[in-house]
């Protein structure tokens, strides 16, 4: 991979998967985001949003059944700070004929509750007063958009990587009945371990920034969040991307540095909300229970979520298959090299 890529890929993934800036990827897609409200939605923690707003968009043409019942609908899920448009980013897998085939498949794409888009502490302007909510709230908003608001009794599909993955598995363990088929990416059934460490010692990196006070800031903690982009950036590529791309350690602590300042476009209790659902989400006890026939992808240069996460989902979801494949871009693989499982997928999917 020569420098100016290697810059560039660092700059997409500062702007897209840690600030969630995706205008230019909806455009190639065409997709316009729309906006569904539910009144007095009750979160699990008991605390009730009286009007929670759910940002999403659709891609390709519904087709029915002689019932008039929507038969093609499948949901992706986005990653951490993504939005409805993520899936853009997934050049060659989305389209006419492709693995994601547009014209086969109705996407609805929705940006989970927490992101900007839809309800958060930012966007909501409740700030540290916004409900704490869980992966499951995610899905349950969203089966309300696809049931309620969009009038579809049952899904093709549902598929995402990374945090998508994880709203994935929600889904096919919340809603056993509800759709035929499952894709988790780059994911996992639980946050335990070193993956459950890692958001707890970033987490407290914003909230000890003075700057921070107790959420209720009027200007972001700067310092906080530059340490935390630093040390997430710190896991998103393989071991050897790192002393491949950066020869020196002048250029590593600058290319640390510089991918810190992508903070400036994020919020820090939106990041600590989104981080604190993710410690909380565990769905591995209910895994035997799927009934949709699943494919399991992963990379297997992951450090977020290696082999031997991806293949445990596989082996305890009935008749599940699994694929990895290798990537130098780590958890940035199941994004910029998800052509890898093309064929697979495809194949899945016949």
């Amino acid at each position: 991979m020569n420098r100016d890529r290697v810059i560039r890929l660092v700059f997409l993934t500062v702007l897209y998967c840690f600030c969630g800036i995706s205008f230019s990827f909806a455009q190639e897609l065409k997709l316009t985001p729309e906006y569904y409200h539910i009144k007095d939605f009750k979160f699990k923690s008991g605390m009730v949003i009286e009007d929670l707003k759910i940002e999403y968009a659709t891609l390709g043409t519904p087709k029915k059944d002689s019932q008039g019942d929507v038969t093609n609908a499948v949901v992706f899920c986005h990653g951490f700070s993504g939005n409805y448009a993520q899936i853009a980013i997934l050049k060659g897998m989305v389209g006419p004929g492709k693995p994601f085939d547009t014209d086969k498949y109705f996407f609805i794409l929705p940006t989970a509750i927490g992101s900007p888009g839809s309800s958060c502490p930012s966007v909501s302007g409740l700030g540290p007063k916004f409900p704490k909510y869980t992966v499951a709230d995610m899905i349950s908003s969203q089966y309300l958009l696809v049931t309620q608001h969009l009038n579809i009794k049952h899904l093709a599909g549902v598929a995402g990587a990374s945090m998508g993955g994880f709203q994935t598995l929600q889904w096919i363990t919340m809603y056993p009945d509800f759709m035929d088929w499952a894709i988790p990416i780059a994911t996992s059934s639980k946050t335990i371990g070193r993956l459950l460490g890692r958001s707890a010692a970033l987490v407290d990196i914003i909230k000890l920034d003075p700057a921070y006070q107790d959420g209720y800031y009027k200007e972001q903690p700067k310092k906080g969040m530059e340490v935390y982009f630093m040390g997430a950036y710190l896991w998103y590529f393989a071991h050897d991307y790192y002393t491949q791309n950066w020869k020196t350690k002048e250029e590593l602590l600058k290319g640390l540095k510089d991918v810190g300042l992508g903070s400036a476009k994020a919020d820090a209790n939106d990041t600590i909300w989104r981080e604190e659902a993710l410690m909380n989400y565990d769905v591995a006890e209910l895994l035997p229970s799927v009934k949709a026939k699943t494919l399991v992808i992963g990379v297997n240069d992951d450090e977020l979520f290696p082999p031997s996460s991806f293949k445990a989902i596989a082996e305890a979801i009935p008749g599940a298959k699994v694929f990895g494949y290798d990537s130098i871009l780590g958890h940035l693989g199941c994004a910029f090299h998800l052509t890898k499982a093309s064929e697979v997928i495809t194949e899945f999917l016949k």
